[in-house]
């Protein structure tokens, strides 16, 4: 049974390529009873790991504290290079209102993850889309504007640029976290067949909204140099206000008029069921999307996965040792 308040949360780790830190943030995320890790991610190139967790706010909130002690003995951000922007060890920690549970009260949950995280581990957190305390930072992109490389350094000259939680100063090692509150949010790449980075950047500009594209559309040209591809990453924070599908029909035009091919797309973590039709289905060219990438059936899956093995346990008879 599904508990009735559900939050999901998707914290982004800056680790893609140790298999070894990989399984002890998962680990730290299952040890946390009521908490259904839902997925997992990770790529060598971009040297980053997305897990997607559900269950109730105070299990998810102690399971992200789990994972964020893994991230903060075992990821160096001074020996960490990837495509992926970044300013710490564990990046970004939204926090998705899923049942019972209003967009304001996973504001809340963010504002104690962000408190709770400086208080542990002297990491401070910035706080953006609906956590942030004011609308100069709701963008994540103005959040993380340099990077942790030049972050750590504006802070100390910059009062506008120093967190809301803790600080001033990074955590030498792992950072600063960025914590919020949004609505579901679907990431996804488009793959293109070029080693050429311009064509990617290019057309990545003329689709986000910062640059006068789609509304709620981030886009960035990364390269996928171990592939001899570039992508286009993208992140669409309302699929309601602009639909998937005409923002790859844009991303296909562009590339086609440079005379470049779309491979197709890659999913990243899950996407609700109320974002799935038809079109998202065909027209996107998906090259990993099935159906247990849709949210609600991952975890009625999990959660009759658990009460098998609750059902199994019961069902054990003790053994006795007789003397």
């Amino acid at each position: 049974m599904t508990p009735e308040r559900m939050v999901e949360c998707v914290p982004n780790f800056s680790e893609g390529r140790d298999p070894d830190v990989i399984r002890a943030i998962t680990a730290a995320i299952n040890s946390v009873p009521g908490v259904y890790l839902l997925d997992e991610e990770h790529d060598a190139d971009h040297h980053r790991a997305v897990m997607t967790m559900a269950g109730e706010p105070d299990a998810v909130l102690e399971a992200t504290l789990r994972s964020m002690a893994v991230a903060v003995e075992r990821i160096d951000l001074n020996r960490h290079h990837g495509v992926h922007p970044r300013i710490g060890a564990l990046d970004v920690l939204p926090f998705v209102p899923v049942a019972g549970i209003s967009m304001e009260e996973c504001a809340q949950l963010a504002r104690e993850a962000a408190e709770r995280i400086w208080n542990r581990f002297r990491v401070p957190c910035y706080l953006y889309e609906a956590a942030a305390q004011g609308t100069a930072r709701r963008n994540l992109e103005v959040v993380r504007k340099g990077q942790f490389e030049q972050l750590r350094e504006a802070v100390k000259m910059d009062p506008t640029r120093r967190p809301d939680v803790g600080g001033p100063e990074l955590h030498p090692t792992a950072g600063a976290t960025a914590v919020s509150a949004r609505k579901f949010l679907i990431a996804w790449n488009v793959w293109l067949r070029t080693e050429d980075l311009t064509v990617s950047q290019q057309i990545a500009k003329v689709i986000r909204q910062s640059s006068g594209g789609f509304p709620c559309v981030k886009a960035l040209g990364l390269p996928l140099a171990s592939r001899g591809l570039t992508q286009v990453s993208l992140n669409l924070t309302d699929f309601e206000k602009t639909p998937p599908g005409l923002v790859f029909d844009a991303i296909a035009a562009e590339a086609s008029r440079r005379h470049v091919e779309v491979l197709g797309s890659e999913l990243i973590g899950l996407v609700p069921r109320s974002a799935v039709d038809g079109e998202f289905r065909e027209k996107l060219r998906w090259m990993n999307f099935r159906e247990s990438s849709i949210l609600e059936n991952r975890i009625d899956a999990k959660a009759a996965q658990r009460q098998r093995e609750q059902a199994a346990t019961a069902s054990t008879p003790e053994r006795r040792v007789g003397y």
